[in-house]
């Protein structure tokens, strides 16, 4: 099936644009992690045989505890992997960052805690009755590339294409280097960072174009707005600060989104 596009709009109506990834791209990153997985799975059982001190065969015909607890610690870092790397590293494993794709929410926000849950616990169902064949179907015939994980959980995944050559020498470039600003000017933990997705990226995106070319009086009212919906998220309340504050941190935190977020879908 053709690669489709996809809008969703935020309740802050901004209209985001996604190139959703195909069947193709899915199995490629699921070929990657699986070649990743199955080097785990050996390096353990050979770990094993070797702290029991038997050979392969009394391993897989001697007694039952061994053997079951490698099944268990293998069935744990298999789901733990997918689960930890999608909710910790912005809806990607290492397979889907080779591969340039990452699973958002429908809304287009970053994964949460419980879809992540979720989506993985559901690969159960998708590998049936084997190869992920369920899984396959459903991605090859669903109008938006779901399996079964994704529409229970609510998520899509969906393409990425680094930019090349990201604008240097714009307005706000300009004042920010002029302000000697940089990331390390803010301290974010990692915590509070995870709150922040793919909608706050483009409010702040667009607060960075037009911002440097507005007046006094309204670039002070549109930092001053924006700071409410996105300082709180990192321990910083807008009214003890002043406006030359605000707009320095707003800007801070577009670089540091940028790393993340700055990508064409």
């Amino acid at each position: 099936m053709n690669q489709e596009q996809v809008a969703v709009k935020t309740p802050e109506f901004v209209s985001l644009n996604f190139k959703l990834a195909g069947l193709g791209s899915r199995a490629g990153a699921m070929i990657i992690d699986q070649l990743l997985l199955t080097s785990f799975n050996i390096v353990t059982i050979l770990l094993l045989v070797f702290v029991i001190q038997a050979d392969f065969t009394a391993f897989l015909t001697g007694s039952a505890l061994p053997l079951a607890i490698t099944i268990l610690l293998i069935f744990i870092v298999y789901w733990g992997y997918f689960f930890v790397c999608e909710y910790f590293f912005g809806g990607q494993t290492l397979g889907k960052k080779l591969l340039g794709i990452r699973v958002i929410q429908d809304n287009g926000h970053s994964i949460t805690l419980l879809s992540s849950l979720i989506r993985n616990l559901l690969r159960i169902i998708d590998m049936l009755p084997t190869a992920y064949f369920v899984g396959i179907v459903m991605v090859f015939f669903h109008s938006r590339h779901k399996r079964l994980g994704d529409i229970v959980a609510g998520t899509i995944v969906v393409h990425e294409r680094q930019r090349k050559n990201i604008r240097k020498s714009g307005s706000v470039d300009k004042a920010i280097e002029a302000r000697g600003l940089s990331k390390e000017s803010l301290s974010v933990d990692d915590w509070a960072l995870r709150s922040f997705g793919m909608k706050e990226w483009k409010l702040l995106k667009t607060y960075s174009d037009r911002v440097m070319q507005l007046e006094q009086a309204e670039r002070i009212q549109l930092s001053r707005n924006l700071s409410t919906a996105l300082l709180p998220k990192i321990g910083l309340e807008p009214n003890d600060m002043t406006d030359q504050e605000i707009e320095d941190t707003l800007l801070v935190l577009y670089l540091i989104l940028k790393d993340e977020w700055a990508f064409e879908l």
